[in-house]
């Protein structure tokens, strides 16, 4: 059934509230054309003037010019507020403008793909030139379009979907090869002498940078020297490797560290090279070739210095307190287990850690076959003997404690007075 309506006489809110309530069970057909139902909304907006009137009723004559137009609630708020500006309602949009016209086809790009894979994709300029020669020198008329073609335009055309079905082009990521050390694990062949080293940074606070110690250790006798410095530059660093060096009681003979620039530099290269050292560096997929030096960072560095932050300014006084308690604690009193390699019928090697291989790195050095003829000049196992027999390894752990107590007090009492 259809009923016509005059809607003339709903000109109050409060009718067109009523009509609102006593409808909503009846569903509304959109009227014909936009532009008669332009003109409604218009003639309802002026009849009720929604300009004057309170939020509440606005919202009652919005809900209105919903039902009975079929528009969202959007589009009328738009339409509305044209009529309230002033404005005529009529249509915005026209029919859509044909675009700009192609001058190359996919036969075009078809060709330019197959040019590519010939030639190897050469420049933009080069494959430029090969068109224009295929066309003018050589009669190729199926190069017509492409020989007048701009080098700009041909790299478009490279993107384009249809190329791409066709060809594709990858060129591998050039790694960058840093022509410093030798990539391989060390060799000690149970000699000592052969050191891993890595750093260790003390923490950053508020964006500041903290301190770094240097923690290097023997392969075969796990005998360790850290060492501290304020940064990681030329500057600071190369004399503590010097200092660190010259701490071993053996020849240093190999040099492995992982691959940070800190280390792997022309500057540590020239170093070792006087020294006559073998100097490598971890292999990539191979994570135990430093594997030592990362464990003892642990269970050394970090248990005794701890995790916390400390002002680049506190390095020479950490530095002192390393050697003067702390790698002796570590070399002559801490034990430490040794693996015992077996191969087994398949040939598959696995490690066992017995009792009775434990020992501290100075006894572990001991016991090489011919160890002297490893010691620096000048150093013999008697002095070694006497400094390692000076305290127990009870007193030397409490000589440990309080130095290391004493040395946190001090940093958190300047920092508190520094605040």
């Amino acid at each position: 059934m259809v009923i016509d309506m005059n809607e003339q006489q709903l000109n109050t809110v409060a009718r067109l509230r009523a009509f609102l309530d006593g409808t909503q069970e009846v569903r509304f057909e959109p009227m014909g054309e936009d532009t008669e139902r332009y003109a409604f909304i218009a003639a309802v907006v002026r009849r009720l003037r929604y300009g004057r009137l309170p939020r509440p009723d606005k919202g009652v004559v919005m809900r209105y010019l919903e039902r009975t137009t079929g528009y969202s609630r959007q589009q009328v708020t738009r339409l509305v507020k044209r009529v309230r500006h002033g404005g005529i309602l009529a249509k915005r949009y026209a029919a859509p403008t044909p675009g700009f016209a192609r001058k190359f086809t996919a036969i075009d790009v078809a060709l330019l793909a197959e040019t590519d894979a010939l030639h190897g994709t050469l420049s933009g300029p080069a494959t430029k030139c090969l068109m224009q020669r295929a066309m003018e020198v050589f009669g190729d008329s199926r190069y017509e379009r492409l020989a007048g073609i701009s080098v700009a335009h041909l790299y478009t055309l490279r993107r384009a979907a249809g190329y791409q079905a066709r060809r594709r082009h990858w060129t591998k990521t050039r790694g960058y090869n840093v022509p410093i050390a030798e990539r391989r694990a060390p060799a000690p062949d149970h000699r000592p002498g052969f050191i891993r080293i890595d750093s260790v940074h003390q923490g950053d606070q508020d964006g500041v940078k903290g301190l770094y110690h240097i923690n290097a250790v023997d392969c075969v006798t796990q005998f360790e020297i850290v060492a501290t410095c304020a940064r990681l530059s030329e500057v600071y660093l190369l004399p503590v490797i010097e200092t660190l060096l010259e701490a071993f009681p053996f020849r240093i003979l190999g040099f492995h560290a992982d691959n940070g620039s800190e280390y792997i530099n022309h500057t540590v290269a020239r170093l070792l090279e006087k020294l006559r050292v073998d100097f490598t560096k971890s292999r990539p997929r191979h994570s135990n070739d430093n594997g030592l030096a990362e464990t003892k960072n642990g269970a050394i560095v970090r248990k005794h210095l701890g995790y916390s932050h400390i002002p680049q300014h506190y390095a020479a006084q950490v530095n002192v307190f390393c050697r003067d308690y702390l790698n002796p604690y570590v070399n002559f009193h801490r034990p430490c287990f040794f693996a015992e390699s077996i191969t087994d019928a398949k040939g598959k090697t696995r490690k066992r850690y017995l009792l009775k291989d434990m020992m501290t790195p100075y006894e572990k050095l001991k016991s090489l076959g011919n160890a002297e003829a490893f010691l620096k000049s000048g150093v013999t196992f008697d002095e070694l003997d006497q400094t390692a027999a000076a305290l127990s390894d009870n007193e030397a752990a409490e000589q440990l404690n309080r130095a290391r107590k004493k040395l946190f007090q001090s940093i958190n009492r300047r920092s508190r007075q520094a605040a």
